[in-house]
């Protein structure tokens, strides 16, 4: 499905099948000489057999077209080597660049969602579903690296990155000044809210993620275009309601922990997840990785203004208030 939101501007929904995002937008600005993708859908056939007809109809010239990805999830990057030709530019956070191009250490994952409670079957049932693995990109062409209020000029839009660490490392929104349009990414969600989750390379995921909503709340924008879901207009307004989403989710969070220490395992089923299970034994094994990381999330959180307190016995981290 394509929609045009501007002169020049365009989306294209590409469907997610068996998935809980549902769909995921991809942005398209014509330039003049050069056209440019904002993020790109997983590498699954659903999403080629939508995309590319989209671009054709769109008369967009790949071999004249650089690709922005917001961050590192398949879901907005699984297709990059697909799209890109030689000569496209591939904008792409630093933080976000040393991930995909390095080791991920999934090993080390494992181990550390092992200590937290998580048992080893259901842990290899989830990182075997996990889109990380299914739909990453089968090639990452050459990135270059894009930082903290750079400007990408495409066409009549002049697009200053804004590095906003939490739903990833060094997610990256878009803001166009002039016409006071803010790409979101998954840093801003309206119908569902961004999975805030443990991170290896982020002291505090989700410290940073609400100084990230911070940073953004003050831009003048008439428009928001988000990765999943719908548009809005009072992305403020959002980010209040995000923050009180997270707040309810800490509370939840201590809550669990009024009966004893328990694992951040132990503890998720406690958390109210927008899931159309309700039972914690019916999740599907990838939404308990998500669950469980975000969960760790916030009890790092806690733990980091002296809210709860950890001690390891047996090899499991167990939390519990201070």
């Amino acid at each position: 499905m394509i929609t045009k939101i501007l002169d020049d501007l365009y989306c294209i929904e590409l469907p997610l099948p068996r998935n809980p995002l549902k769909s995921i937008n991809v942005y398209i600005i014509k330039g003049r000489t050069r056209n440019l993708i904002i993020d790109t859908g997983m590498n699954r056939v659903e999403c080629k057999e939508v995309l590319f007809p989209g671009l054709k109809e769109l008369e967009i010239d790949l071999s004249a077209t650089d690709i922005f990805v917001s961050h590192l999830h398949s879901d907005h990057f699984g297709l990059v080597g697909d799209l890109a030709r030689d000569g496209t530019t591939l904008y792409f956070s630093q933080p976000e660049a040393s991930i995909v191009t390095g080791e991920r250490h999934w090993a080390d994952l494992l181990d550390f969602y092992l200590a937290n409670g998580f048992p080893m079957d259901a842990l290899q049932k989830s990182v075997a579903s996990h889109p990380g693995f299914l739909y990453s990109p089968q090639s990452i062409p050459e990135i270059t690296i894009i930082k903290d209020k750079q400007v990408i000029e495409v066409g009549d839009y002049k697009l200053e990155c804004i590095e906003t660490p939490g739903h990833s490392p060094g997610h990256m929104c878009l803001y166009e000044a002039a016409k006071k349009i803010f790409f979101s990414g998954d840093h801003i969600l309206f119908d569902i809210t961004p999975n805030i989750s443990y991170w290896p390379e982020l002291d505090d995921a989700l410290g940073a993620y609400l100084s990230s909503l911070e940073k953004v709340k003050t831009l003048d924008v008439k428009l928001v275009l988000p990765g999943h879901r719908k548009s809005w207009h009072h992305h403020a307004e959002r980010i209040k309601s995000l923050n009180e989403h997270h707040n309810n989710r800490l509370n939840e969070a201590l809550s669990a922990l009024d009966g004893g220490e328990k694992t951040a395992y132990e503890i998720a089923p406690y958390i109210t997840w927008k899931i159309e299970y309700t039972d914690w034994e019916q999740f599907p094994p990838a939404q308990k990785w998500f669950a469980v990381g975000e969960t760790i999330a916030h009890l790092h959180y806690l733990e980091k203004r002296n809210r709860i307190k950890r001690r390891t016995a047996n090899g499991k981290i167990q939390f519990s208030r201070t």
